[in-house]
């Protein structure tokens, strides 16, 4: 395992504006108000899946058609329009009427809600040692059927890509941009790619084979030892290995060394 010294060296390194592409989160810097941003960042997250070239595509596409507001967009429109304003779109397993049911899901939310951010906290317990509590909560509230699009609730997924939308949202720093109230950095859960399983896994984080919520937690207790308010922080820097065209894992595995 890394030492504190060797991530804070890398933290400073690596997690930077420029290490971003090609990664979803750099969509959300066109959104300054976090009611734009929140949308943007559910919809970039949920399309990150695949090859990275196309993710970054079909996010475009889908926010494209939004216009400057995501927020507007989805409030002023009729929900049995979005199948037809998404007529034709494709990202792998997730088809057009995917993405319309998810907008449409959103619609309802903000409607009673006026944010996702509220929705969210509104699931949340005083005593809740972590986000997922409340992040079950708030997939119940999409009750989206949207295929692959957006997980069901299940206590051995990882979630990854729904940890992802709150390390964006919750985190704010150089490089994720924040702006969600009312939620502890400290109760954030490691995103588990496949960067991370093999990174826990190489580092002795975790014994875990499968790469489930029981090796996220493993991966994110380690890191809570090293960072109790802020245990997602290295994240970002430690996953650019094998996510970066210039960075491989070799190249942090080196480090160690160093």
């Amino acid at each position: 395992m890394l030492s504190k010294t060797e991530l804070e060296r890398l933290y400073k390194t690596y997690n930077k504006k420029k290490y971003v592409h090609p990664d979803p989160l750099e969509f959300l810097y066109n959104f300054p108000d976090i009611r734009d941003r929140e949308i943007a960042g559910l919809i970039a997250s949920s399309l990150a899946y695949g090859r990275v070239t196309q993710i970054l595509k079909s996010v475009r596409c889908v926010l494209d058609k939004m216009g400057p507001s995501p927020l507007e967009f989805i409030k002023e429109t009729r929900p049995p329009d979005f199948k037809k304003i998404y007529c034709g779109f494709k990202h792998r397993f997730t088809t057009h009427c995917d993405i319309a049911d998810l907008l449409s899901a959103l619609h309802r939310i903000l409607k009673e809600y006026g944010s996702l951010n509220k929705c969210f906290v509104t699931g949340m317990g005083e005593n809740d040692e972590t986000v997922i509590p409340a992040l079950n909560y708030f997939l119940e509230k999409l009750n989206c059927t949207g295929g692959y699009l957006i997980p069901l609730p299940h206590r051995d997924s990882a979630c990854k890509r729904m940890h992802l939308f709150l390390r964006w949202m919750v985190r704010k720093d150089a490089v994720d941009p924040g702006g969600w109230k009312g939620i502890s950095p400290g109760k954030l859960v490691v995103p588990l790619d496949t960067h991370m399983a093999n990174i826990g896994r190489t580092m002795g984080m975790t014994q875990r084979k499968s790469a489930n919520q029981g090796m996220a937690l493993d991966i994110t207790n380690v890191f809570r030892r090293i960072s109790p308010d802020d245990p997602v922080k290295y994240d970002f820097a430690l996953t650019r290995f094998g996510i970066h065209p210039d960075m491989e894992m070799k190249d942090l595995l080196k480090s160690r060394h160093r």
